[in-house]
């Protein structure tokens, strides 16, 4: 994550909240764990008051954005330059930050902010569970995929070469703000990246949103993983719904090298769970299709990329964390999605032999 620290800094000034009527917030009820998700512009210039409810006397930051992305805190603060990718998050990222924590005299009292994409909301939010066994983090997500997905529900992780986002923990944040005014930074392809997390919620809860405001398509993505987040925080049951897509897709990020972006290799393993959906005689021919056309109307790909193989994306696939005996999948079904495990092998072969193949 390419760490370094900037001087601590008081708390000269601070940029008062603008109040637009498309502002959302959206609250995560788990007891005493509970927190609001606010979206909307301007939306990250709450940090003082978040930091101030925590009860933090000092902060620390950790941004893969410019500086001048994270409004003061209202605390003495350190700042800790990071950078977003799949390669830096690792457990030697984690490392790093925990020691930055440690020379600054981070307590339990204090907090941590995160500022980035959904890499980084996933390696800060890990180190800030591990520190002292767990101090409070707030998000500040920046990217519409981090927004819509990564910074909500507690699930931090890093990837080990055998495969991503093995090893990790639940630690949910103090207050998370998607600020959308982060978006209009981003790159067309990190913003189109973003979407293949909204493709996929359309068939797990939102229904088509296609339609709406943007701002309102992140808020209905937040609603529903809120909704099953307190329904099941820990995984064990609902909560596998929020993996629609995610078996092939993290295979294919693997495959690729992280070539392809997570949000659009789960736009593919959308496509390839519909399709998988009807093999097994779930759905029909053209509620699979629905999937495609969804995926399709995002601007985001739908097929296969060159390269790998039927057997190495399925021998990739068995290395997810809801394959306990075999192949395991969220499919659609007649009584909506759901995780079906020990899926036929040669059914998954023949499936992902007759997607179709991007050219290289």
């Amino acid at each position: 994550m390419a760490l370094t620290t900037a001087p601590e800094t008081g708390a000269p000034h601070r940029t008062p909240p603008t109040t637009p009527s498309d502002r959302r917030s959206v609250s995560v009820r788990l007891g005493d764990r509970s927190y609001d998700v606010h979206i909307g512009p301007g939306v990250r210039h709450m940090l003082p008051e978040v930091v101030a409810a925590t009860g933090a006397r000092r902060v620390v930051v950790v941004s893969a954005r410019p500086d001048d992305s994270v409004p003061d805190p209202g605390v003495p603060s350190l700042l800790v330059r990071a950078r977003d990718g799949e390669p830096d998050k690792t457990l030697v990222t984690v490392d790093e930050l925990c020691r930055a924590f440690a020379r600054f005299g981070l307590t339990r009292q204090d907090a941590v902010v995160s500022c980035g994409g959904g890499t980084t909301t996933d390696t800060v939010g890990l180190a800030a569970a591990l520190f002292h066994r767990g101090v409070p983090v707030i998000h500040l997500p920046t990217s519409l995929l981090a927004q819509v997905d990564a910074s909500i529900g507690g699930k931090t992780g890093v990837n080990l070469p055998e495969g991503k986002n093995l090893v990790g923990t639940y630690w949910q944040p103090k207050a998370v703000l998607c600020d959308t005014d982060y978006l209009s930074t981003l790159p067309p392809r990190e913003l189109t990246n973003g979407y293949g997390e909204l493709a996929r919620a359309v068939f797990i809860g939102t229904g088509d949103i296609r339609h709406l405001p943007l701002h309102e398509q992140i808020a209905a993505s937040v609603e529903m993983k809120a909704r099953i987040v307190m329904s099941d925080e820990r995984d064990t049951g609902p909560r596998h719904l929020l993996n629609y897509g995610h078996t092939l897709g993290h295979a294919l990020e693997i495959a690729t090298d992280f070539a392809l972006r997570h949000g659009e290799a789960v736009a593919i393993g959308t496509v390839f769970a519909g399709r998988l959906a009807h093999a097994l005689g779930r759905i029909s021919a053209d509620r699979a299709a629905d999937h495609t056309r969804v995926v399709e109307g995002y601007g985001l790909p739908t097929a296969l990329p060159p390269g790998p193989t039927p057997a190495e994306l399925t021998s990739l696939m068995r290395l997810d964390k809801k394959a306990t005996t075999g192949l395991a999948f969220v499919l659609d079904g007649p009584a909506g999605p759901s995780l079906i495990q020990d899926v036929p092998e040669e059914t998954v072969l023949k499936t992902l032999t007759e997607m179709p193949r991007s050219t290289p």
